[in-house]
This record gives C-alpha cells, structure tokens and sequence, in this order.
C-alpha cells in the first residue's frame, strides 16, 4: 500500500496497512499509488493470489486530523460474514472511506480512527463492514487493534469481530528496512475461523519484499490456507 496496511499502520494492513496514518506532506492533500503481485490483507490474499492496482488519496492536517479514501482491485467474496480474505470467482474492486486523528501521548504515537470497508460491484452479497481502529507506535515498534462494529448483512447477529497485531521495524543499512509482523483475527460470527498470521518484509525506498504465513484453517469455500506467500509490491505518494 502504498497500501491499507501503510495507511492503518497495520504494517502493518499493514499493512497495512498498508506506519502511522496522516503523515504530513508539504501539501495537506497527497496520492498514492502502488501494484504488488498479490493483495494480501491480514495475512489473506484478496484476489485469489493475482496482482492488483491500488491506489488513494488522502487529506492531512495540521491538527492531526485525516481522512481519505483506497482503492484496490480484488475478487468477489463469499459470505464469510465480515473480515478479510474470502473470496469467489466473479471481478469486483474494494473501496475503504476512513478519517482518524494522531497525535503523541509523550513518547507514544497514537492514531485513532473509522474506516468503512465497502465492496460496491458485488451488490448480491452483503460485504460490507465498518471498524474502529487504534494505532501505536514507540520507536521501533507499533501495534494495532481493529473492533468491527457494523456488518452490512444483518443477517449476522455478532458483529463484534476483533483483530490486533503487533510490529517491528529495523533500520539494517542504508535506508533498508526490515518488518517484521503478527497478527491475529478473532471473528466472533458467520462462517469464519480465527487465525493468525505472520510477516516478514525487506523494503527500502518505493519496494517491499515479504513473505507471509497463516494458520487458517480450510473450508470450502477458502482454497490455499496455511500457504507460504512471497510478494513484492512498488508504491509512491505524491503531493496534490
């Protein structure tokens, strides 16, 4: 990301992520765009291991105050009942609206926001779903925890999905970087199983080189659980 995990700090999606949301630029208004071989959001991949375009644009202001909208290509989804990573065979695209503060609590960064997950060409499934989000960083290190609060199929009665994760980066040389990351996906209805996941990256400048792990388990309609997964992604932001 630039991905979600980069904008949640999920990377940790993350991402994040696709650090930290609303990083001030020289103007308040940016863009990113990026393309990897496969977009894999908490450990799962959201377009049936196949590359993917992403891209954003986000506001930032002085205040810590941000908000922003993420695009990415991805495959139609089965019902899983909210969360990340299941999917069918039909084409769709994924669009995430969030707004958030930041601000330091003495040496500790924090970033709280809301972030919308919608999936809008696949209207005969209910995807979409909504979070809170907190973001933590101390030197090295950074954690997130998720909380899903609403789901778009009211069908499911529980809701309150949990993620949470936590991060390190390394500066080796040079400007090259080395993450490390995990997760875990604590779903509290629909079909899904809770899993963790695990990652690895090397990135320096525009490139990020990573593997990743998951112990999900498999079920129909989820093919390539557990895999060993190699990506290598290229993003840029730029002022508005």
């Amino acid at each position: 990301m630039m991905n979600k995990k980069m904008i949640l700090a999920a990377s940790v999606l993350a991402a994040a992520t696709m650090g930290s949301s609303a990083v001030l630029a020289e103007s308040p208004l940016t863009a990113n765009i990026s393309v990897t071989n496969n977009y894999l959001f908490r450990g799962l991949t959201q377009t049936a291991d196949q590359a993917a375009v992403q891209g954003g644009i986000d506001y930032a202001h002085s205040s810590g105050f941000y908000a922003g909208t993420w695009l990415s290509n991805v495959s139609a989804r089965g019902d899983s009942g909210g969360g990340a990573g299941f999917y069918g065979t039909n084409g769709n695209y994924e669009q995430d609206l969030y707004a958030g503060f930041s601000f330091d609590a003495g040496p500790v960064g924090l970033d709280v926001g809301y972030i919308k997950y919608m999936y809008p060409v696949d209207s005969s499934n209910k995807l979409d779903y909504d979070e809170v989000y907190v973001n933590a960083s101390w030197m090295m290190l950074s954690a997130n925890v998720s909380y899903t609060v609403s789901k778009e199929d009211k069908s499911i009665t529980d809701k309150n999905d949990l993620y949470y994760s936590l991060g390190a980066d390394f500066d080796i040389k040079d400007g090259l970087m080395l993450g490390l990351l995990v997760g875990k996906y604590d779903f509290d209805g629909g079909t899904a199983s809770d899993y963790t996941h695990y990652m690895v990256s090397l990135s320096k400048d525009d490139f990020t080189f990573a593997f990743e792990k998951n112990n999900a388990k498999e079920a129909s309609w989820w093919t390539g659980v557990d895999d060993n997964r190699f990506t290598v992604s290229w993003g840029k932001s730029f002022d508005l």
